[in-house]
């Protein structure tokens, strides 16, 4: 290895350190107090009931860790959005599991809770997943509703997408663990079969206090509405337990019975383990983004038996696509090059950015996929369109409208890994979050904005300094220097990972060893949906 792979792969490290102290602390919720406070009520954290939940030894992908981060400060935070969730396997059935964390604010709904929780049904929608909700919630953060209430992506679609997933055969358990109060008492009578826990779990439109205040009548929560009510008296519930663990385990039972989808459309083989180390995924990606690297290296690290069938290999090479499979899996990739180039007319191209053919190249790729029904992973390291009047000229808003036009019609699962930079249009175009991926992950090396932090920085300065000027202001240059280093700052921080993941902007922020897992994860999922619609591009300029 040379002293640049050892330099890169020393940063990599450091990165998925700080990962691992960031998520520790989140993994916490409220803190260790709060978990106490759980245990003396014989209450499990969610992560605890979780792990209690899936099958032993199997996989978990957690969505949505950082949900919240660095945001809601004010309000004492939002670790993991006061929600944990993810992808696990129950009975050997693959299943979206959503827990409310007690311990984060009773559970309460801030804005980026509803945001995830709508994440998570969307999974189980566009995958026909069973999905699992461990309840212990005391509703909407009150002084946060105008965020979280009344608009078409917040608390109430959650309902709605209860009934949509009813209609749909889409498999909804609901264990009730705590609280259950107010518009969020309809989630688990909206659900196939309602669990609760005896002397824990209530479910009630309004609380003993609210129902004093408003008609003067004395009650307790177990009265109001605990399992023993709704068991035998409501009959809103199906099953009490005495235990969570008891309960944990009739949803296994009832997970266990459920009937299985036979018609897999994507073509699997045995799986091949890549011929090179993903261990080397860490000492090939530079520490500096400006930097050059091939992404072919990438791909023989990440894919089985590190094989790669290129599509059009000597035309378009700032896109590199070709099929490939993973874990058995076949599929489409569509990546950035991002080492410098060679073009057809013998001119060098930057790495990284989309030149015309390159966006025709993979328009016509993503098509074929989408003829032949493959599923496409789209790995981003791209720093926009390419520009001035040479591109503009030869119609490069038309061949990047074209490779628009066919990512956002595409009817495969698409499956992003952003790697590196994803800047402006780059974005959009390599199917970023706007273009409904079915999962999207990032390396910690991640960087998303409109475009990169120097370029962003000195024309934003162009601009106040111009607006100084014709107020009859002159900057001097350590003015200059000092503004232009406060935008930098401002904009480097809202590029990183964790401030897209804490907008959940990406699904997490993964260690580059675990890419090859997180995309067999999710073909595996898309896998149980076989309803493809019929491939249509529209209008598309030739």
């Amino acid at each position: 290895m040379n002293l640049e792979f050892n330099k890169n792969e020393d940063a990599m490290k450091m990165a998925l350190s700080q990962l691992k102290n960031r998520f520790e602390k989140i993994a916490l919720g409220g803190g260790k107090k709060a978990i106490e406070k759980q245990h003396a009520k014989n209450k499990l954290t969610p992560r605890e009931r979780i792990d209690y939940l899936i099958d032993e030894n199997s996989t978990f992908i957690e969505i949505g860790a950082f949900a919240g981060y660095d945001m809601y400060e004010e309000q004492g935070g939002c670790p993991a959005g006061g929600t944990v969730a993810g992808i696990g396997y129950v009975g050997n059935r693959q299943c979206v599991i959503v827990a409310n964390d007690q311990t984060v604010k009773a559970g309460a709904w801030f804005p980026i809770t509803g945001k995830k929780n709508l994440r998570m049904q969307e999974i189980a929608m566009e995958n026909h997943l069973p999905i699992i909700y461990l309840v212990d919630s005391a509703g909407v953060f009150l002084p946060m509703q105008d965020e979280i209430f009344p608009d078409k992506e917040h608390f109430g679609r959650i309902f709605r997408n209860n009934a949509r997933m009813s209609a749909e055969g889409i498999s909804q358990i609901a264990a009730v663990m705590g609280a259950c109060v107010a518009g969020g008492a309809y989630l688990p009578i909206m659900s196939d079969e309602t669990l609760m826990v005896e002397g824990n779990g209530s479910i009630f439109l309004a609380g003993p206090y609210l129902v004093k205040a408003a008609i003067g009548e004395d009650i307790d929560a177990e009265t109001l509405g605990g399992a023993v009510t709704h068991t035998e008296i409501s009959g809103i519930a199906d099953y009490k337990f005495k235990t969570e663990q008891e309960c944990l385990d009739h949803i296994k039972k009832i997970i266990g019975k459920l009937g299985h989808h036979q018609n897999i459309i994507f073509d699997c083989t045995s799986p091949l383990a890549p011929k090179k180390s993903a261990e080397e995924l860490y000492g090939i990606v530079p520490a500096d983004s400006s930097k050059p690297y091939d992404m072919l290296d990438i791909i023989a690290r990440i894919f089985d038996d590190s094989s790669f069938d290129e599509f059009k290999e000597d035309y378009g090479k700032t896109i590199l696509c070709g099929y490939a499979r993973i874990e058995g899996w076949a599929v489409g990739i569509v990546a950035n090059q991002r080492k410098i180039v060679k073009s057809k007319k013998g001119e060098m191209q930057m790495g990284g950015v989309i030149y015309n053919d390159s966006a025709d190249k993979a328009a016509r790729f993503i098509m074929n996929c989408n003829q032949k029904k493959i599923p496409l992973v789209f790995l981003q390291d791209v720093t926009g369109f390419m520009v001035g009047s040479r591109s503009e000229h030869a119609g490069i808003i038309k061949d990047g409208a074209k490779l628009v036009n066919a990512v956002a019609n595409s009817v495969v699962p698409k499956i992003t890994i952003i790697i590196g930079n994803s800047y402006g249009a780059g974005n959009y175009a390599m199917c970023g979050k706007a273009f409904d991926p079915r999962f999207i992950y990032a390396w910690p090396t991640a960087k998303i904005a409109v475009m990169g932090g120097d370029q962003a920085a000195k024309t934003l300065l162009q601009i106040q300094t111009s607006t100084l000027k014709a107020k009859g202001k002159t900057p001097t240059a350590e003015e200059e220097k000092k503004l232009l280093d406060e935008i930098k700052n401002r904009y480097d921080k809202q590029t990183t990972p964790y401030y897209a993941a804490s907008r959940l902007w990406v699904d997490a922020i993964i260690d580059p060893i675990d890419t090859r897992k997180v995309i067999a994860e999710g073909l595996k999922a898309a896998s149980h949906n076989s309803e493809i619609r019929e491939f249509k591009t529209g209008v598309i300029q030739v």
